[in-house]
Parts: structure tokens; sequence; C-alpha cells
């Protein structure tokens, strides 16, 4: 079945969607021990700025991952407001991904993945906790073969950072 990706700013019912499986998004990252998901809940208020900020302002864009018609994921690709001293400005950043574990191991991250880079030509950046090596391992194989090797890695903070270049795909002739 195909992949795909829909905005879903303004669409109620996947914010919706995304609200009713944002638990089993933290679940998966409570294995960390970072200290940060654990404190987010369904009666948190922290929850409702979250996804305020989600879906209120320009610098993000909230996506739906689709099998076909079935939503499987998520993701918030963000623009960064403001850079570190001494780095190259990235045009986008990956904030939030997520996959449901049964539609994991298929393809359907990596595919998504690209199709989201294609979407956002620029500058990118993927920061993915040291903590997670099943993530970093999926990001750097995803960024190496997205970019054909042309990417930069930094670890710093407990943090694996990759930044690479993504340019639009030409669109098919209908």
């Amino acid at each position: 079945m195909p992949i795909s990706i829909r905005d879903v700013k303004r669409t109620g019912k996947d914010r919706d969607w995304i609200e009713s499986v944002y638990d089993e998004y933290l679940d998966s990252l409570s294995d960390l021990n970072t200290g940060i998901f654990l404190s987010v809940n369904a009666n948190a208020p922290q929850r409702d700025e979250i996804f305020a900020s989600w879906f209120a302002t320009e610098q993000s864009h909230p996506l739906m991952i689709m099998q076909g018609s079935e939503p499987v994921g998520f993701a918030l690709v963000t623009r960064p407001r403001i850079h570190a001293k001494n780095e190259t400005p990235v045009d986008f950043c990956l904030s939030e991904f997520f996959v449901r574990e049964r539609h994991r191991r298929t393809g359907i991250g990596r595919n998504a993945a690209a199709l989201i880079f294609d979407r956002f030509a620029g500058e990118w950046e993927i920061v993915v906790y040291q903590r997670n090596p099943g993530s970093v391992e999926f990001w750097r194989k995803v960024v190496a073969g997205y970019s054909r090797g042309r990417y930069r890695e930094a670890t710093r903070h407990g943090e694996v950072r990759e930044r690479f270049r993504s340019r639009p795909r030409p669109q098919a002739a209908d």
C-alpha cells in the first residue's frame, strides 16, 4: 500500500487522532530515562501547550503519515527561530517522528521521512538522544541513504545530530 503524508494543521479530525496516539508515542520514549517525557500525561496542562504550538504557529508543520487511507504515524517539522552560536543555520528540524509499533520495520518510516524531506527542501537537522540506539541507527541509515552519503554527524551533550540538504524531487507526470 502506498505511503503518503498530509498536512494536518487545519483538520480537527487528524489532530484528534494525533492526540489519541500521543500517549503511545510518549510510552515509546519513556525508556530513555531523560525525565522529560513522563511528565506530559493526558491531564497535564503542558500537553495543551504542546499541541497549541504545533497547530497555531507558522514555524511548525504537523503531518500525518498514512498507509493508504489508514493513519499510521505523525511527524512535526519545525523551522528553528534561534540558531546555535558558531553553527550554520538550518531551515528545518524534524522535531517529532512517530510510527505506531505494529507498522515499524516495514519501510513506512523510511519512506515517510523521504517524502517529508522532499516536501521541505533545504538544510535539515535531526537530533536523536544517544540513549535511544534504535533511533540513532534508524536515522543514520535513513539520512545516509536519502543524502547519498552527503551528511554531517556530530555528537554532543548526549545527542546525535544529523545535518544534510534535501531537494524537491520532480513530480511524476499525470
